[in-house]
């Protein structure tokens, strides 16, 4: 089945306002034609979008300050946005949004113009609409036995988004989101960090314990991980017991502190190891930042392989630790 591409979702008669429109001119119109948001361009380009819920903020401070409507877009508008290029598809928009948590998503041509919006109600009627046509494709491949089952069953994996072991993100999901997530680091100068983590001596303790173990024991790192984490932070897995942390907003220093709490809260379970060291299940960790002396870097692959690098140095320290990028 060929991918929806984001440009049949979105809605096409979308105009923006400028920064300078007054507050009153938006809510009249946002209330008029019952708009979920509003955008603001410059030159064509969306630079910001007031929703809803900026709606019910200005309503709180107009009840203190009248003149507040009369103030320009610009002072209420949430900016920098995140957008979507024209050539996309909807599982692209499926990860932005569930990895940014946004109800709204621009569409953009190569030049960064506005093209459209899609919504997160756009996304998850277009996403069911997928599920139906690919449960159909199952039936009638039952019925007729002519249709291979595990390329249907295929294409339905494709659409998820998460890991059916671990029960976080999967690899195709974390390669969108570190796209997107670059991409905004190149543009705004957005400051995001990978940590790429493993289990120690997982084969050892594979070959010992038994697969059905080691596949509880990744599930147990998986959620202990995510008990550490901020709302904001997502959780990958890489592949085999390696798991890839996106940290947004945190730099070298902050993302090593984060990394050395969820590697002390995995020890402290004290799940028995009996072929490590240790004697109880421990990680390692690399962290890399994306922006380097006020440089970001040229893509995302360079931040993971620069993660991967100081993994490496955290076994050669002992392991059950975690070091910076050089």
């Amino acid at each position: 089945m060929k991918e929806i591409k984001i440009t049949d979702l979105m809605t096409k008669e979308v105009k923006g306002v400028e920064r300078q429109t007054p507050l009153r001119e938006i809510v009249e119109s946002m209330t008029r034609q019952r708009l979920s948001c509003k955008l603001v361009t410059d030159q064509g380009a969306p630079v910001g979008i007031i929703t809803e819920r900026d709606m019910v903020k200005l309503l709180l401070r107009t009840a203190e300050d009248p003149s507040m409507l009369d103030h320009p877009a610009e002072e209420l508008m949430s900016s920098p946005i995140v957008t979507l290029h024209s050539d996309e598809t909807l599982y692209d928009a499926m990860v932005v949004s569930r990895a940014e948590k946004l109800r709204h998503l621009p569409i953009v041509d190569k030049n960064g113009s506005l093209l459209g919006l899609v919504t997160q109600a756009d996304i998850a009627k277009a996403h069911f609409h997928v599920i139906e046509i690919q449960a159909e494709m199952i039936e009638k491949a039952i019925h007729e036995r002519t249709i291979d089952l595990r390329e249907a069953n295929a294409e339905l994996q494709a659409m998820s988004l998460e890991d059916a072991l671990m029960g976080i993100g999967n690899r195709r999901a974390m390669e969108v989101d570190l796209e997107h997530t670059h991409a905004s680091s190149l543009r705004n100068g957005r400051q995001y960090c990978v940590a790429l983590a493993d289990v120690d001596y997982f084969k050892k303790y594979n070959d010992h314990y038994g697969h059905s173990a080691g596949d509880e024991v990744l599930r147990v790192v998986a959620q202990t991980f995510e008990e550490c984490m901020r709302k904001t932070d997502r959780i990958y897995r890489y592949g085999g017991e390696e798991v890839l942390l996106l940290l947004s907003d945190t730099d070298a220093k902050g993302a090593l502190i984060f990394m050395q709490r969820a590697i002390k809260a995995l020890a402290e379970r004290g799940i028995p190891h009996c072929k490590s060291p240790y004697g109880f299940l421990t990680s390692s960790a690399g962290v890399a930042a994306a922006v380097v002396d006020g440089k970001c870097r040229a893509t995302w692959h360079e931040v993971v392989e620069e993660a991967d690098k100081a993994l490496y140095r955290a076994k050669e320290a002992n392991r059950n630790t975690a070091q910076i990028a050089a």
